[in-house]
């Protein structure tokens, strides 16, 4: 069978002829609902929850600070140059490494210490999902190499969903070279169908709502 007589059947099927433009695409739809934030906050707790993360309401920059160093305790740790954590005296911590710049020696301590702690550009209420947008400010590799993940968020960057954040963000890979979004801890059931976490990144997450 050709390969002309294969498209034409498609175009028959379709009920459109050789040469034909195609039609315009629909309209993007993206919806907002509205939500306090409270429901926001008790919405993105459930949902990380449900996926085996660990999450912790702290009422001030103050209490985040004590819960990281309570979770890290006499361990090392990396920390991105996100302003914010410099705000919660988190890059300040005994322990924990920060204000990288060389590649190479980031990839290094990424690989030796057991967890690695960062902020969060944005959070999805509605799936529990954290969206980290690549920079020199959160270098994907944090989040990403350590067995533990600790994710500091300011409570007025959580989003309903993602809709809100394509609303926000709507071509962001113009802006950056990459977005990244987590969802719980790593996992994948791609060997005999037995779930397994951490396999292709951190196995444990705990998201720290400020």
């Amino acid at each position: 069978m050709s390969r002309d007589h294969i498209l034409h059947k498609v175009r028959t099927a379709l009920g459109r002829q050789e040469g034909q433009a195609p039609a315009s695409p629909p309209p993007v739809r993206l919806r907002a609902p509205e939500a306090t934030v409270e429901a926001r906050i008790e919405s993105l707790c459930r949902c990380v929850e449900a996926l085996a993360g660990k999450t912790y309401r702290a009422a001030s920059r103050d209490a985040a600070r004590d819960y990281v160093s309570g979770v890290i305790g006499a361990a090392g740790a990396v920390a991105s140059n996100a302003p914010f954590l410099a705000e919660c005296g988190i890059t300040a911590l005994a322990g924990v490494r920060s204000g990288l710049t060389d590649r190479l020696e980031l990839r290094g301590l990424c690989a030796r210490m057991p967890f690695g702690i960062t902020s969060a550009d944005y959070a999805l209420a509605d799936t529990g999902t954290l969206v980290m947008l690549a920079s020199r400010q959160e270098a994907r590799l944090i989040s990403l190499l350590p067995p533990v993940h600790l994710a500091v968020v300011p409570r007025e960057r959580i989003l309903t969903s993602l809709d809100e954040l394509l609303m926000l963000q709507p071509l962001p890979v113009e802006e950056r070279s990459s977005m990244v979004l987590i969802t719980g801890p790593s996992r994948t059931a791609d060997i005999e169908q037995i779930l397994v976490r951490g396999v292709h990144g951190p196995g444990e997450v705990h998201v720290i709502l400020v």
